[in-house]
């Protein structure tokens, strides 16, 4: 059984690891060494961040040559985006009422 694609990037978000490596991807293309050299772990728990990142959209991996870049596929985060978008209406009318009540205290 294949989870939708919206629980698959929010599992691969879920991990601060896997966050980070987005944030260095933002950038640019990189190397998995490139990618691991921040993190104090092997590169076989690299590899394993970046197939959860790949199996969920959010990274592509590239050929040049002998180099094997990793490039962001922001797609699954606009998806995102816009799943927590349809909360808006909710968060507004909170925020509304709230602004209403501390005018009330205010009068």
């Amino acid at each position: 059984m294949q989870p939708d694609s919206l629980s698959a990037t929010f599992a691969a978000l879920s991990d601060p690891t896997r966050r980070a490596i987005l944030a260095r991807l933002a950038s640019g293309a990189a190397s998995v060494k490139d990618l691991s050299a921040p993190f104090e772990m092997s590169g076989p728990a690299v590899s394993k961040h970046l197939r959860v990142l790949e199996r969920a959209g959010l990274i592509e991996r590239g050929r040049q040559a002998q180099w094997r870049p990793r490039t962001l596929n922001a797609s699954p985060i606009k998806e995102v985006a816009q799943w927590a978008n349809g909360f808006r209406r909710f968060w507004d009318a909170n925020f509304n009422r709230l602004d209403n009540y501390i005018e009330t205290l205010d009068k």
